[in-house]
This record gives C-alpha cells, sequence and structure tokens, in this order.
C-alpha cells in the first residue's frame, strides 16, 4: 500500500511531466532510470532514492521542496500522522512487514496461534484474580 508521501510524489512527478509534455520513457532516460522503474515513482509503487529524487528535480524542472510538498509554512499532508504506525517499535514493524510476505492460508494459522497465546494470557490473570480470594467449593 502507498505511503502518503508516495502518493504525493507520484501525483506532483506526473502532473509536472505532462505540464513538460514528456512521455514516461522519456523521463526516464533524462533521469538515467529503466521506463520501468520511472512508472513504478509515476504509481506510487515505489519511492526513489534521494540522489535519484536530485534527479527528478532536475529533470521535472523543479524545486525539492515542490516535489516533495513544502512550498508552504504547513507541513505537507504526507507528513502528518496516519496510523498507529509511527507508535509501533521496530521490532512490531519487523513482524509486520514478515506476516505481509506469508500466504492467506499461513495468515489463518497465524491468527489461531495468536488467539490462542491471548486466551491463555487471559487464563492466567483471571486465575491470578481468583487466587486472591477465598474459593468456594464446587457443588
Amino acid at each position: 500500500m502507498p505511503t502518503p508521501l508516495q502518493q504525493h510524489l507520484a501525483t506532483v512527478a506526473k502532473d509536472s511531466r505532462l505540464r513538460l509534455g514528456l512521455t514516461q520513457t522519456q523521463m526516464a532516460r533524462r533521469t538515467g532510470l529503466a521506463a520501468g522503474v520511472y512508472g513504478r515513482i509515476e504509481r506510487a509503487r515505489m519511492m526513489p532514492s534521494v540522489p535519484t529524487l536530485l534527479r527528478l528535480c532536475d529533470a521535472l524542472q523543479l524545486d525539492a521542496n515542490t516535489l516533495l510538498g513544502f512550498q508552504s509554512k504547513q507541513p505537507p499532508p504526507w507528513l502528518a500522522p496516519t496510523s498507529q504506525a509511527e507508535a509501533d517499535t521496530p521490532g512490531v514493524r519487523r513482524f509486520l512487514r514478515t506476516i505481509r510476505t506469508l500466504r492467506p492460508v499461513q495468515h489463518a494459522a497465524l491468527a489461531t496461534l495468536a488467539r490462542s497465546m491471548l486466551a491463555k494470557t487471559r487464563a492466567k490473570k483471571s486465575g491470578a484474580k481468583k487466587a486472591g480470594k477465598r474459593a468456594r467449593p464446587v457443588r
């Protein structure tokens, strides 16, 4: 799923390329990229490296601030926090990246395992609470 920054960059790159009357292939040549790579940038499927961003600015005749959305005092829309992802630890982010590579049947198995782990944790917590109280006889 594209990030807001990828979406912004893709939109600005495409609009600027069209303003210049260039094809994706022509823009790819100007930036020293393969046409498929440039196409992925415009479709928000790839985030270019900093050197590539600089080459894009030159080829699109744009200032880097414009390309990245920093033309006003307000932060660009892509910079605003969008979800819990900013609060996730590196370990959680690594785990989520790994999960995204699994097949649907593996997702189901992992979900079953996670529910089982949560049930055991809840049972331990409720058992600890009951241990503090006087046990009633079972009838």
